[in-house]
């Protein structure tokens, strides 16, 4: 079992830029797939982004690929996620997942995941 604890949200302007950290109680985190999902007010929870333990290929969400970047820390146990040029419609709850073991086609799905994060409000202002 992994603890995450997200940090990094806040307000900002569109266009503007933030960083979320997750990290993880434990160092055998690395062992893990991470991952970033959000969920806005009276939405379904949504894939962002995902990043195996090798820490290569990441997968990206087609409404975040080209603005967001995933990425870890193993030796820090941190898990980040750089968001850039952020719009209106990227407001929600931001929590970061861990699992083992999950295939390519599950990365995308919340319930392949068994460890959650509390989440992170991001709030982008028009």
């Amino acid at each position: 079992h992994v603890q995450l604890q997200a940090s990094g949200g806040g307000l900002v302007q569109t266009g503007g830029s933030l960083r979320l950290s997750c990290a993880a109680s434990t160092r055998t985190s690395r062992g893990y797939t991470l991952a970033w999902f959000r969920q806005a007010t009276g939405k379904e929870r949504e894939f962002v982004a995902a990043i195996k333990p090798t820490n290569s290929n990441p997968f990206y969400a087609d409404s975040v690929k080209g603005r967001f970047a995933i990425s870890r820390d193993n030796a820090k146990s941190t898990l980040y996620l750089q968001m850039n040029s952020l719009q209106p419609e990227d407001t929600a709850v931001y929590y970061c997942a861990a699992g083992l073991g999950i295939i390519h086609s599950n990365l995308r799905i919340p319930s392949s995941y068994d460890n959650w994060g509390q989440g992170t409000l991001v709030t982008v202002s028009s």
